[in-house]
């Protein structure tokens, strides 16, 4: 399903549903950052995605990260709740979602890189070369607060 985001648009559509999402900025032992390339807005993005009913949230994004990535993770901590509703996301099937991910750190524990349907490249970024991607705005904001480091979550 094709998706078009929508951020700080005074013409996006309105949002008509909420769904809890998940990510996770996973690095390897050299700093490198795990990255997709998305089949569905053809953005570079941090793998993760919906949460599905009988998960916790950290049970949902180890199963995302593998989905997508081919690569296991163990979940180190939380880098904050973002939730923005100047971005929406419409889908071609009407619905149009209102951002709200839950974004955690994480370590790889095994598995190797391989594509799935929702990523059509998976590769280890250095954090410098993030520059040259096409990254969304809320993926940036992620990436940047789970590189910094802090102690405190960030939230919305």
């Amino acid at each position: 399903m094709s998706r078009t985001d929508f951020y700080e648009d005074p013409n996006a559509p309105k949002a008509n549903s909420l769904k809890v999402a998940v990510s996770a900025l996973v690095r390897n032992s050299h700093g490198q950052i795990l990255m997709i390339h998305r089949t569905d807005n053809g953005k570079c993005s941090i793998p993760g995605g919906g949460m599905e009913v009988g998960e916790t949230p950290a049970q949902a994004v180890v199963r995302e990260v593998r989905e997508e990535t081919g690569i296991d993770v163990t979940v180190t901590g939380l880098v904050g709740i973002f939730s923005n509703p100047e971005h929406v996301i419409a889908y071609d099937d009407g619905e149009v979602r209102q951002e709200f991910s839950i974004c955690f750190t994480a370590d790889p524990v095994g598995g190797a890189l391989q594509t799935s349907s929702e990523s059509k490249s998976v590769g280890w970024i250095e954090p410098e070369d993030l520059v040259n991607l096409a990254i969304h705005p809320s993926i940036w904001l992620r990436i940047e607060r789970g590189l910094e480091g802090h102690a405190e979550p960030y939230y919305t």
